[in-house]
């Protein structure tokens, strides 16, 4: 998949998402813990960016962080996520965004699971599931 950023303006944003997903993937916000689509989703699948459609985690890498967010140990391809220095808010964390159209995504923390270590905290209204087929 390619990585170019996708040239559009914040108008055919706008047009494209939802307002929530137009918060948080274009504005940085973050939903509320526990009110996402796909924190409690088990199905099988893979999570694409809701703003582009490129391939960011797959359910076999979710886990149940009890935090209210869908959460992941790893990205499917690590060249589909980039990682920012985010020191809003009076503390430092991680931003993972979305490689391809530079959409916000969540942070990733080192409190995860084996075998990274990593909990990848996503916005669900950043995710759209392909559920696997069969």
């Amino acid at each position: 998949m390619e990585t170019e950023r996708i040239p559009t303006t914040d108008e055919e944003w706008r047009h494209r998402l939802t307002p929530e997903q137009y918060e948080v993937l274009r504005r940085k916000g973050t939903e509320r813990a526990f009110t996402g689509k796909y924190w409690d989703e088990h199905g099988d699948g893979v999570y694409r960016c809701a703003g582009c459609g490129a391939e960011l985690f797959s359910s076999g890498t979710k886990f149940d962080s009890r935090t209210g967010w869908p959460s992941f140990w790893e990205p499917a391809i690590d060249a589909n996520v980039e990682l920012h220095t985010d020191s809003s808010y009076g503390m430092v964390r991680t931003e993972v965004t979305c490689a391809r159209c530079g959409g916000h995504l969540g942070h990733v923390f080192d409190d995860g699971p084996a075998p990274t270590g990593q909990r990848y905290c996503i916005n669900s209204c950043a995710l759209e599931l392909d559920p696997a087929e069969g």
